[in-house]
């Protein structure tokens, strides 16, 4: 797959219906937690923005993934995509995503070129409406992790990511006691769930979509 083809792809792919709920569910955890689609939740909860950020690489596409730094929170230690939470200067959501893509991964945001959003999803545990971003560099970035935040970078191949071959199902302990059963993806011997695990697979529904008219 070459950068230009995928963008092209997407860009036109944004401009119909999103696959939603329908792309998000695919690797949620279970039993399904209706929570997660609660618009009323996600009107009253903080807001975030993460960035699906594709980039140029020497052997075609690739999609960077943190790992992030152990600390005390809900979170600690598991894959995602750069992004936080909206900051008061933030004039919006797209400014969120690509400021804190800059200051997790060092990609420098006049680089970046967004082509739109996917769906808005609540996070129960922290209380997050999280809204996905979509965007792309021209150019092979030069990674910069910041150590405080980032334990790993994961750059994962684009083709490695439509491998329905790394598709999973586990159980994972759950911070209340106990554990839940959940779908995530092999990406680079790292599991992705949750959330994030969420996002990607609506990102994948849109692009398997491709001249559907779905």
């Amino acid at each position: 797959m070459e950068l230009t083809d995928l963008v092209n792809v997407l860009e036109s792919a944004l401009k119909g219906p999103l696959p939603g709920r329908l792309g998000q569910q695919e690797m949620a955890p279970l039993p399904l937690e209706e929570a997660r689609f609660d618009r009323f939740r996600m009107e009253h909860a903080r807001k975030g923005a993460v960035l699906l950020l594709i980039c140029p690489s020497t052997t075609g596409v690739q999609i960077p993934f943190i790992k992030r730094a152990a600390y005390a929170g809900v979170h600690s230690g598991q894959i995602a995509l750069p992004g936080g939470k909206m900051e008061p200067d933030d004039h919006d959501l797209r400014i969120t995503a690509v400021r804190e893509t800059e200051e997790e991964i060092g990609v420098d945001r006049r680089k970046i070129q967004l082509l739109g959003a996917l769906s808005d999803l609540y996070i129960p545990p922290s209380n997050f409406y999280i809204r996905p971003f979509i965007g792309f560099t021209s150019e092979v970035p030069l990674f910069k992790p910041d150590a405080r935040e980032v334990e790993r970078l994961i750059c994962s191949d684009f083709d490695a990511l439509i491998d329905e071959r790394n598709k999973k199902r586990k159980s994972f302990p759950i911070p209340s006691g106990g554990e839940i059963m959940a779908p995530y993806f092999e990406i680079d011997r790292e599991v992705v769930w949750g959330a994030t695990a969420m996002i990607l697979s609506e990102f994948l529904l849109l692009w398997k979509n491709r001249g559907n008219g779905d």
